[in-house]
């Protein structure tokens, strides 16, 4: 990876890397070593600090405290040029290029070769076909880039960002949207980018992949480093719990609160069957009765929500079949799934839940003027009494139910989306995160509504990083690893020593 000399002087260090917004911690206090010739893979879950700590590193965001060292001298990064011309690009999970354009024009793009003042494309396509002709990449640059996968777009943009900085990629997220040959291709070209001596930050969730291409493994949560790994010296146990922040120990307790299972031995009110999309999540199978919880687990990214955007419609399923009630049902689009009595509170309720200057009461009525349609009308006096018995029933906090959503602290928000939903009467409900980033108290009430819809028969699939909650409130649990369905749980093989086990399994 590395000689001894190289060693001794990281490629790019920080210490004491703190950063705070509004009083909230991001990062406390991260020490983090890059060196030449290595790939480091940064993981943690949603909140760890890793968007954090690239965004210091390449300028974006302003440190509060600590030093960044480039090849031992400290530097003060001031914005994303100043970090290119320093050695350090990075490349995002949303390509930041310009698909109208060529190939080559992508890769030269703000610094195209010149020629008696005007731009000189023969030679910027010759030098844009060696760039990627050393990766053994052999492909038309005067193509438009739309024209390419998205993995040959990826390596465009890694070409560029070497091309500009040839010290530190950063590369976050690279292989989310990519099939396995895909996946080889672009490894390829960060094992030569190795040779070269270039040092590579990848974030990434595909665990096989960590294991696979990287040569250390650095562990945030919750904005402070808990662990720093040789890659072949980590088991995946160890590496999972340092991610969840618990400790694997003999054994779990299985912490059932003895849901009802009345009425799981009939037919399933869901039935799914190898529903799948290329570069989203791989076939899978699913079926939730009326009753019942099903609960989805693994690490961020591993396929959760993408299962739970497929069935509900948001990304249309490029395979398989779905029946509702036994019959075959069409799943193509969120109003087709709320037309079937899905609803779904999803996982980032401030951008896809709430509506945040409309009251409480227009937000807990859309769903089912939605599905009534808007000729038909619902009127305000109906409107006052929906909200008002969701407001009594959920316990929801507010002066008034005219008051605007976003004045609402944030479990009560989450209640709001809720009562959405259930004013529309759905028999199925998709609930992702929905205990996350609310008080403890607010925490309680929502599992224990969780609860109690199911043992009023609505069909349950809850998505959730918290085990214990997972653990608590499940009937049967489908757990996930870099995109796919790699076991299912139930009774009393239910508990989270066994789940964080799975999904340390090879």
């Amino acid at each position: 990876m590395r000689n001894n000399e190289q060693a001794q002087i990281p490629l790019i260090e920080t210490r004491g890397l703190t950063k705070t917004f509004a009083a909230t911690p991001a990062l406390s206090e991260v020490d983090f070593t890059l060196y030449s010739g290595e790939v480091h893979a940064l993981l943690g879950e949603n909140g760890a600090g890793k968007s954090t700590l690239i965004k210091l590193l390449t300028g974006v965001h302003k440190r509060d405290a600590g030093v960044i060292l480039l090849e031992g001298k400290e530097i003060e990064p001031r914005s994303p040029r100043h970090c290119q011309e320093l050695g350090i690009s990075a490349v995002y999970q949303e390509i930041n290029l310009i698909p109208t354009l060529s190939v080559a024009e992508n890769i030269f793009l703000g610094r195209q070769p010149m020629r008696r003042g005007l731009v000189d494309m023969k030679t910027a396509n010759r030098k844009a076909y060696e760039l990627l002709k050393a990766f053994d990449i052999d492909i038309d640059v005067t193509r438009d880039l739309s024209a390419y996968s998205i993995a040959i777009q990826q390596i465009v943009a890694i070409v560029r960002g070497v091309d500009l900085s040839a010290k530190v990629l950063i590369l976050d997220e690279p292989t989310s949207s990519l099939d396995r040959h895909e996946v080889e291709t672009l490894f390829s070209v960060i094992r030569s980018l190795k040779e070269r001596g270039i040092g590579i930050l990848l974030i990434t969730h595909f665990l096989d992949q960590v294991y696979e291409i990287s040569d250390r493994i650095t562990v945030l949560r919750n904005g402070i480093k808990v662990g720093e790994h040789l890659t072949s010296e980590l088991p995946r146990i160890q590496l999972i719990s340092e991610m969840l922040g618990k400790a694997l120990t003999e054994e779990l307790a299985v912490q059932k609160s003895g849901i009802s299972s009345n009425g799981l031995d009939r037919e399933p009110f869901l039935r799914v069957h190898g529903f799948a999309r290329r570069g989203m999540m791989q076939p899978f199978d699913l079926e939730v009765r009326k009753g019942e919880i099903v609960g989805l687990a693994g690490l961020l990214g591993s396929g959760r929500t993408e299962i739970a955007h497929l069935i509900f419609g948001i990304k249309h399923s490029e395979q398989g079949e779905a029946y509702v009630n036994g019959q075959a049902a069409n799943l193509s689009s969120p109003q087709k799934a709320v037309q079937y009595g899905f609803g779904l509170c999803p996982e980032d309720r401030k951008e896809d839940g709430i509506i945040a200057d409309l009251s409480v009461r227009a937000n807990i009525i859309l769903a089912l003027q939605a599905k009534l349609g808007w000729f038909e009308h619902l009127t305000p006096k109906k409107q006052e009494q929906l909200a008002e018995e969701m407001i009594s029933a959920l316990r929801i906090v507010t002066t008034d139910m005219e008051k605007p959503v976003k004045e609402l602290s944030g479990g009560n928000q989450q209640k709001v989306i809720l009562a959405r939903w259930l004013v529309s009467n759905p028999e199925f409900l998709i609930l992702d995160e929905p205990t996350r980033g609310i008080d403890v108290g607010a925490h309680a009430e929502i599992i224990n509504i969780v609860k109690r819809l199911a043992q009023e028969g609505k069909a349950m699939l809850v998505i959730s990083s918290e085990l214990p909650e997972i653990v608590d409130y499940s009937d049967r649990v489908m757990v996930l690893r870099d995109k796919q369905v790699i076991a299912e749980l139930e009774g009393d093989q239910i508990s989270e020593a066994m789940i964080m086990q799975t999904i340390a399994e090879r």
